[in-house]
């Protein structure tokens, strides 16, 4: 691979996500999650309940335990009654039966709301990622925003279907434990809990690292869904190259990298294991050395001793657990900040809070000294004014990257220009709602998108309602019915992930019947008939009159021939407005359009 590759590729997926590492632990965004269990606070008090419960005997069996000893085992103090050591070993096995069942309905419950959770927390996020405008998606690759929605939500499942929940037992056992450890005998307890503040400060020394190396994985599965996405879309441009192997070794880099930032964070979590342990450990041995010399004094009786070693038992236990929730957090907190990042990403093509309901639109367009830029600092149009009477035709012509697009996206409201307005029927776009107007403004781009489904459903798509009547009206409008009917399946045909059973010009053809059947005021056409054949191309060119008339349009067309008809043809270089007329009235001034036109007819006689 090359060097320039190497580095094209090394910065390809270098974008905002880096940001996340450099971001604090935010206690906030473990708010913004627990708005999302609001909803089911009601649902969760019989949760509570239960888990009041399983704490309260896993407290009660160790007591139980310890004073059976004292009561009926010990020589020195015990009756040794068979009676009440039945009594004492059947509450124990009844409590012990009870919580098996306790357990059983509170993970039953507490997983129905987690997934309802997750379920939210994934529709709010598709449903803000749908409202978000070209710019956002201008950003970042499509697998980066696929990889949100997904697995950075699925890393939250854990979290809100048991994790929660059980984190909260086990607080309430360890503040239990520790009350019933000093009530029991305050000196021998305290000692024992010695080692508690011991093994925070090590823990809290390995929070900052554990958390970044958890973000660093999340940011490098997100580079390596990017990457999958625009190899897969990529494929045929790929193998067309023979560029295969090239890929292979990048996506392998990558993996590896990917690979390597998980065995550092899974290393780091490992940690908190042998820490537990050894702190564990050293809570024994107090138990044992210090407990010893108070039960030789007689400070505390053997049946309180054995109390002291269960509850030591039971003591890591949960702590052990927290610490691997602890890592869980982590894990869900470098996700959370990703997904809230989404979130909190405003339009940069904004409603008013009170928009203009756009009425039904004439079709009087007006573009008042328009400046725009993608980027800042290079202007893609400047000063540009446009005025279009309701019901004309408008050709935009002129070389790529002349702003024709452009002006195009500024009419759908995909940008907002920089400076000027654009107007319809004299409303300043900035001020209707964009519902309203991308309602009535129908587009037929060169690469038009087919989704998955039938024909029937992706001509419908321009009208969700419409009758199977009114579709194959549609088609045989824009003569789409005759190829439509020769399939196996007719209407029916699935036509796969972005019509990949059909050719460039049936999909065209489709795309014409759905913005037919959308019935807009206006309508563009850009490139629309790139990539149909010249003999469909008349058959368009006919149907086309009758989809033009009584609506503003705008074409864009290269082929200079299909647009000699337009009411006005405007001529665009380098983002301004630099010629406009009619075709022949153009070609009298012998400007920009007439060297257009007399380019392409020589290349065409040079072509013959």
């Amino acid at each position: 691979m090359s060097a320039e590759l190497k580095t094209a590729k090394s910065t390809r997926f270098v974008y905002q996500d880096d940001e996340v590492l450099l971001k604090p632990f935010d206690w906030a965004v473990l708010r913004r999650l627990g708005h999302y269990i609001k909803p089911f606070i009601k649902k969760l008090i019989p949760v509570i309940l239960l888990m009041l419960y399983g704490a309260a005997t896993k407290l009660t069996v160790p007591i139980l335990i310890g004073t059976t000893i004292d009561r009926v085992i010990d020589p020195d103090t015990g009756n040794g009654s068979m009676m009440f050591l039945s009594i004492f070993a059947g509450t124990i096995l009844a409590l012990y039966i009870l919580q098996l069942f306790a357990n059983r309905i509170r993970i039953r419950i507490t997983n129905v709301i987690g997934q309802q959770v997750i379920s939210d927390i994934r529709k709010d996020l598709f449903t803000h990622i749908q409202k978000l405008s070209f710019r956002f998606f201008d950003k970042r690759p499509a697998g980066s925003v696929l990889v949100r929605i997904t697995n950075d939500v699925n890393a939250l499942q854990d979290l809100f279907t048991n994790g929660v929940v059980n984190m909260l037992i086990d607080v309430v056992l360890l503040i239990g434990i520790v009350a019933v450890l000093l009530t029991l005998n305050f000196k021998l307890g305290l000692a024992i809990m010695f080692t508690v503040p011991l093994m925070f400060i090590i823990s809290t020394t390995l929070r900052k690292r554990i958390r970044r190396a958890w973000q660093d994985v999340r940011l490098r599965q997100s580079r390596i869904n990017s990457h999958l996405n625009e190899s897969i879309q990529g494929i045929k441009v790929t193998q067309a190259y023979t560029q295969e192997k090239e890929n292979i070794t990048y996506f392998d880099e990558m993996n590896t990298n990917n690979r390597r930032s998980w065995d550092v964070a899974s290393g780091l979590n490992q940690i908190f294991i042998p820490i537990l342990e050894i702190t564990g450990g050293l809570g024994y041995f107090i138990l044992f050395w210090y407990g010893a010399i108070l039960v030789e004094s007689n400070e505390i009786s053997i049946g309180l001793f054995v109390m002291f070693a269960t509850f030591i038992s039971q003591f890591w236990e949960p702590i052990n657990r927290l610490g691997q929730m602890y890592s869980q957090l982590l894990i869900a907190m470098a996700s959370s900040e990703r997904i809230f990042e989404f979130m909190d990403e405003r339009p940069s093509v904004a409603e008013k809070e009170y928009p203009v309901q756009l009425p039904t639109i004439r079709g009087d367009i007006k573009l008042k000294h328009i400046v725009f830029e993608y980027e800042k600092g290079r202007p893609v149009l400047e000063d540009v004014n446009l005025e279009v009477s309701a019901g004309q035709s408008i050709a935009l012509v002129g070389h790529t990257g002349s702003g024709k697009s452009t002006i195009i996206n500024l009419l759908c409201r995909f940008y907002d220009p920089i400076q000027g307005r654009c107007e319809i029927d004299g409303y300043d776009l900035r001020d209707v709602s964009i519902q309203s107007l991308r309602s009535q403004v129908g587009i037929v781009l060169q690469d038009t998108f087919i989704f998955s489904g039938s024909i029937r459903d992706n001509i419908r798509f321009g009208k969700l309602d419409a009758t199977n009547d009114e579709v194959e009206a549609a088609a045989r409008a824009v003569h789409a019915h005759d190829f439509i009917s020769s399939m196996h399946y007719g209407y029916d045909t699935q036509v796969e992930e972005r019509g990949n059973v059909l050719s460039m010009g049936q999909r065209q053809l489709i795309s014409f019947a759905r913005a037919l059947l959308a019935d807009p005021r206006i309508l563009i056409l850009d490139e629309a008939t790139a990539s149909i054949d010249t003999e469909t191309e008349v058959k368009i060119q006919s149907a086309l009159k009758v989809l033009l008339k009584g609506r503003t349009s705008f074409i864009i067309a290269h082929r200079l021939s299909t647009i000699r008809h337009a009411d006005m043809i405007v001529v665009m270089d380098h983002g301004k407005v630099m010629e406009q007329g009619t075709h022949d009235g153009l070609l009298e001034q012998r400007g920009i359009y007439y060297g257009l036109i007399e380019a392409q007819y020589r290349f065409l006689q040079e072509v013959v």
